[in-house]
């Protein structure tokens, strides 16, 4: 188990605030915790905390595209207090605690893994911290639970499963059977499940031949590998991600597995740059969402794109993408609710619970397009989704025959559970 480490501690305070006037206010220390060590760091962790340097650098400088172009949040600098997740729920939880009970934190934003978020949930309830999910695709934290502090603004697992039912259906018509394989845990488990029963309202003849689980962060999967080549399925699903979706690729490829079966991954473009040269040709990838190669050319995207690739030498992939929407929708919410106070507020912080009046049933832009809090009472993201089959070309890894499929259309109806609207055959 990785020990808990506070990365970066950093503040940019000594700057002039903004007048009164302008709703100026001292700095906002925002707690971000992501992977910084371990098999998730590289694939996942790394670029979610690339993106909060970047956007926070320039949303400190007042550099950030309208309506995001006030320095801050609401004029007052951003301080980052960044942590690993890596460790296990236990760890994040007594970790959290020191974000709130000892660091201070005016906003909580984080959390990759969906245990880490299922276990946190509550614990920022009870500590009335607002807590915004940048990730943890499961759909059980607004399905199981209702929350006044805690929020998700990217979309569940039901989305990407879902999404990745219709892709196969539209592409392969004629698909007589699946096979999967993903992490025995919440999202693993939330994932197929949706895939499985999506599959089956919309192919009901529709063969299962085999569902390998193995365990999270396991490394190996030569056995597991071996099941779905005998299986002889039309159509393999998996939401690996992080290393073990790394391994998959690596283990997978060489053994004929994605070029017997189509191979859907869901969560397929945090390797496209690393390994594209080993992804085979016709391999689905999704992006969780409008992210990456499937964003949108708008002007929110052209910034960050543009800044993140010239400060990192690198490609944001969907964990950055995430990560920056998250911030940008939050720092909304707290200058709406810091302009409720009025001029008179003498530069004064809303309260977690005026913030979070604000972020409930939001409708924002973003990078990866329009955000809307319409599922989970306000508090759970929606968003269209995409995806594509990799093709190589001159040694890149790009997208084919690309497939959009919109928000409703992948996502349930508010106060409706995934499973029950699934099974109901999609009805609105």
């Amino acid at each position: 188990m990785h020990t808990i480490r506070e990365l970066a501690v950093c503040s940019l305070v000594a700057a002039a605030l903004a007048p009164a006037a302008a709703m100026g206010q001292d700095s906002v220390k925002i707690g971000f915790v992501t992977f910084l060590s371990g098999p998730a760091a590289a694939p996942f962790g790394v670029p979610a905390k690339n993106a909060v340097e970047f956007v926070v650098e320039e949303l400190n400088a007042g550099k950030g595209p309208a309506p995001y172009d006030r320095k801050g949040y609401g004029g007052g600098n951003i301080e980052t207090v960044i942590i690993d997740e890596a460790g296990s729920t236990t760890t994040q939880v007594t970790e959290y605690r020191n974000l709130v009970q000892r660091q201070n934190v005016d906003i909580v934003i984080g959390y990759v893994s969906s245990g880490n978020c299922l276990a946190i949930a509550p614990v920022a309830e009870e500590l009335k911290k607002l807590t915004n999910f940048f990730d943890c695709g499961t759909p059980r934290i607004f399905e199981d639970g209702s929350y006044k502090y805690v929020f998700r603004t990217s979309p569940t697992a039901t989305m990407d499963s879902v999404g990745a039912a219709l892709y196969v259906k539209d592409a392969r018509p004629n698909v007589k059977a699946i096979a999967g394989i993903n992490q025995n845990y919440a999202w693993g488990q939330d994932s197929w499940g949706d895939f499985e029963a999506a599959m089956k309202v919309l192919v009901p003849q529709v063969e299962v031949k085999t569902s390998q689980m193995p365990k999270l962060f396991a490394g190996q999967y030569n056995a597991e590998i071996s099941a779905l080549l005998s299986a002889n399925a039309d159509v393999i699903h998996s939401s690996f991600w992080d290393g073990d979706l790394e391994a998959l690729i690596l283990q997978g490829g060489p053994r004929g597995l994605m070029k017997k079966s189509i191979t859907i991954l869901t969560t397929g473009e945090t390797a496209m740059h690393k390994l594209g040269a080993q992804i085979p040709d016709g391999t689905v990838l999704g992006a969780r969402g409008p992210f990456g190669p499937y964003a949108p050319n708008n002007r929110y995207n052209q910034w960050f794109l543009k800044g993140y690739v010239a400060k990192f030498n690198d490609q944001p992939n969907y964990a950055s993408y995430q990560m920056t929407q998250a911030i940008l929708g939050v720092k909304l919410a707290w200058e709406k609710a810091q302009e409720a106070l009025g001029a008179n507020a003498g530069g004064k912080k809303p309260t977690n619970e005026q913030v979070a009046a604000a972020l409930e049933n939001i409708s924002f832009e973003g990078p990866g397009g329009t955000v809307k809090l319409a599922n989970g009472k306000g508090h759970q993201a929606v968003m269209e989704t995409v995806y594509g089959e990799t093709k190589l070309v001159n040694g890149k890894l790009t997208v084919v025959n690309v497939k959009r499929y919109p928000a409703d259309k992948v996502n349930p109806p508010a106060d409706m559970k995934a499973a029950d609207w699934i099974k109901g055959g999609f009805k609105k």
